[in-house]
């Protein structure tokens, strides 16, 4: 089953956490936390961990968030984690990865397994889908 949704970040808060050892490398490494709000076939809320080794200037680097979502696919109640990475070089969107993890639903969305994908459309608006099945 196909799930479709939008999202809105209702609050990026960078954390201090800084990697030891430390290494200096070309682009700074980050990590925050993001809340995340969800509507549409895909509704409900996310807790993110969020790490990037990013430029904000130039808009070059690569980013990998690990998601709690709350909430329903399709009206099914539960909760899962999903994980989700990508690499941008300014203007695009490469080497993207996205999967749910397995063993992590519960409620009536235990058992669900499969991917989905991110999208940022020109007018900002944040789509999100999973391609999911329940076992």
């Amino acid at each position: 089953m196909r799930a479709d949704g939008t999202f809105t970040v209702k609050a990026f808060t960078p954390t201090a956490l800084k990697p030891e050892p430390e290494v200096t490398t070309g682009l700074p490494v980050g990590v925050a936390t993001i809340e995340k709000h969800f509507e549409g076939e895909v509704a409900g809320r996310s807790a993110t961990l969020f790490t990037s080794a990013y430029d904000q200037a130039a808009g070059v680097g690569t980013y990998v968030a690990m998601e709690s979502f709350e909430g329903a696919l399709h009206g099914r109640e539960g909760a899962f984690n999903f994980v989700h990475s990508a690499t941008t070089s300014g203007s695009d969107r490469t080497a993207e990865f996205f999967t749910i993890v397995p063993s992590s639903g519960t409620g009536e969305l235990a058992g669900i397994a499969g991917g989905g994908g991110m999208a940022v459309e020109a007018d900002g608006t944040h789509r999100i889908w999973f391609d999911y099945h329940l076992g």
